[in-house]
């Protein structure tokens, strides 16, 4: 048998390979420097996506990299998200009966409306539409959207668009509002970052990411290669097995590989895509805040939570940077946390529910 590299690299000249992620560390070195949510991710990605769109060619080649590398690295976040789950946020999960039954509503609500802007204000197929409009899961999305054969250029920009509303609108916000950063940018960090990694940690996250992976194919879960992980993860940090959480260098580089490979995506944009998209990803953001801010008066007060800290766990923005507004805030992360979480499986599984017969 022999080793085939242009299969590794799906067939892009390894100078342009070694550009494209050349660009996406720039840009995720500026996100990281400039302290934005999520910050390696995305600016990779908007360095990469806005290469793309302005046709920059590397030796007469677009910016390209082979999309299945992301896949390798995508485990890292699951089993990131999956460590939120310890003994402690279950044993106060029975208080939140009303909150988790309210996000069971919130979760199929706006991603029907979403669907229904996307498809009748934006004019999208159905397929495209349905996965757009998930309330939850950048990565997810993407992933179960390609596999349907979805417009995956449009996918990405809206769900991307979706979430870089979400984390720096509500941050922003609530600074105007604190007079104070708050989120990432006032420098705190999730539970469990500062914790060295011993051995055996180290062996139950790999565990946990491929043993995850593998499960999750087995029972023909929804996207099983970032659910399986998320929900081995919540098992073994539940049982107490570990307290560990893959390193921050770690995480930082899972980011920078995922914003390069969803940049390369806008290779062939023309700007008044990109402007339409601007404006279905505003509206559908605007939907989704709108719910949030229903579920936060409605629930504030009546669930031992104030109104803040409901409206930032219904809120369509990203786990790490929603619990470090929490966090900020001085609300209750694990709250904010454990509806996040539940937000993403819930999206995942009613999407994979509904691919069937998206728009319906």
């Amino acid at each position: 048998m022999t080793f085939d590299a242009r299969a590794l690299t799906a067939g892009i000249p390894p100078f342009t390979l070694l550009a494209t992620f050349g660009i996406g560390a720039a840009g995720a070195a500026a996100g990281i420097a400039l302290a934005l949510p999520l910050g390696a991710m995305l600016g990779a990605l908007i360095a990469v996506g806005g290469c793309a769109v302005a046709g920059l060619r590397v030796k007469g080649q677009p910016v390209a990299v082979p999309q299945a590398w992301r896949f390798v690295l995508i485990p890292v976040i699951a089993v990131a998200i999956g460590a939120a789950f310890t003994p402690e946020l279950v044993a106060q999960a029975p208080a939140w009966g009303w909150s988790v039954a309210a996000l069971v509503l919130y979760v199929p609500a706006a991603h029907g409306l979403g669907a229904l802007i996307y498809r009748r204000i934006g004019g999208l197929d159905r397929v495209t539409a349905h996965y757009a409009a998930i309330p939850g899961g950048l990565i997810e999305s993407v992933q179960m959207g390609e596999e349907a054969g979805a417009d995956v250029q449009m996918l990405t920009m809206l769900q991307f668009l979706r979430l870089i509303l979400a984390i720096v609108l509500i941050p922003l916000g609530f600074s105007v509002i604190e007079g104070h950063a708050v989120g990432s940018a006032s420098g705190v960090r999730v539970a469990g970052a500062d914790l060295p990694l011993g051995p055996a940690d180290v062996v139950w996250l790999l565990v946990a990411a491929a043993g995850g992976w593998w499960a999750g194919r087995r029972l023909h879960l929804p996207a099983p290669l970032i659910s399986g992980p998320i929900l081995a993860s919540a098992a073994i940090h539940m049982a107490g097995l570990t307290r560990g959480v893959p390193p921050d260098w770690l995480i930082v580089v899972t980011q920078w590989v995922v914003g390069t490979s969803l940049g390369a995506r806008f290779t062939g944009l023309t700007g008044r895509r990109l402007g339409r998209a601007v404006a279905l990803a505003g509206a559908y953001t605007a939907m989704a805040f709108a719910l949030a801010l229903a579920a936060a008066l409605t629930l504030g007060g009546r669930v031992g939570e104030p109104a803040v800290a409901v409206f930032l766990a219904f809120a369509p923005g990203g786990v790490s940077e929603m619990t470090l507004v929490a966090l900020s805030l001085q609300v209750s992360v694990v709250y904010v946390t454990l509806h996040h979480i539940l937000r993403i499986l819930l999206a995942i599984g009613f999407a994979r529910l509904l691919a069937g017969h998206p728009g319906r």
